[in-house]
């Protein structure tokens, strides 16, 4: 039995399993990961600042018109379309068998491509928010008004809603993320290296039967893991799902 068919076996007999991703779920739709040798963080972006610095809460208020020139050219990706992970995952979750998705991600193509249930622990460039009155704008609205966008009704700078250096992960979508973990039945771990905490330190709270590691480079949660795939997500899980039967 291939790998791929022993991941459709273990799909068919759960009702309840969660997929935890981070940036290599999105890296077949031509986004870029963070940490990879040709990753935004080893990329040299700025002669006095590093890419670290840019993406910090801290450069956001001290440097803004440098954080959002870097902003819309590293973080935004409007032309990336799901690829065949995300549309397996959404498959997944209309047949019952996926109860949510955990992310790290940033872009929103988990519900582009269908998902309901999606827990973004680094928040979404799909959202903003005034940082004086709390209005909401939408990505357009950012990436229009240059240099800086400011509210429309307050004049505040309007911030997008993405976890930056310096700021906490939201308590109500970790809470959520590790619910839905403790409760799952499978956790399929993709495009993560685990090394990124909190985050990283949520798949400890699972307590299911299967644990299932989909990644091409290793990670501290391989040794426990039933079944390791050292393959492209998107095509393992698209696979996999066609093998699956529908309940």
């Amino acid at each position: 039995m291939t790998d791929v068919e022993k991941l459709a076996k273990i799909l068919s007999q759960s009702s309840s399993a969660v997929f935890f991703g981070g940036a290599g779920m999105s890296t077949e739709s031509g986004i870029p990961d963070f940490r990879s040798a040709n990753g935004i963080y080893n990329q040299k972006l700025n002669q006095t600042f590093s890419p670290e610095e840019m993406a910090s809460h801290d450069f956001f208020v001290s440097h803004p018109e440098e954080f959002f020139e870097f902003y819309r050219a590293r973080f935004v990706y409007l032309d990336a379309e799901p690829n065949a992970g995300h549309l397996a995952l959404a498959e997944l979750e209309r047949r019952g068998i996926l109860s949510a998705v955990v992310t790290q991600n940033i872009d929103g193509l988990h519900q582009v491509a269908g998902s309901k249930i999606v827990y973004e622990l680094h928040g979404s460039i799909r959202r903003s928010h005034c940082v004086r009155c709390g209005a909401k704008y939408d990505v357009d609205f950012v990436m229009k008004n240059i240099p800086v966008p400011h509210c429309e009704k307050c004049g505040g700078v309007v911030k997008p809603d993405v976890v930056l250096y310096g700021e906490s992960l939201d308590d109500e979508t970790v809470s959520n993320s590790i619910r839905a973990i403790a409760e799952a039945d499978t956790l399929i771990v993709g495009g993560t290296s685990l090394i990124v905490y909190p985050a990283a330190g949520l798949i400890d709270y699972f307590r299911g039967r299967h644990l299932i590691l989909i990644n091409k480079t290793a990670t501290r949660a391989d040794a426990d893991a039933e079944l390791v795939i050292r393959e492209k997500i998107g095509e393992t899980l698209s696979k996999a799902v066609s093998l699956t039967p529908d309940p």
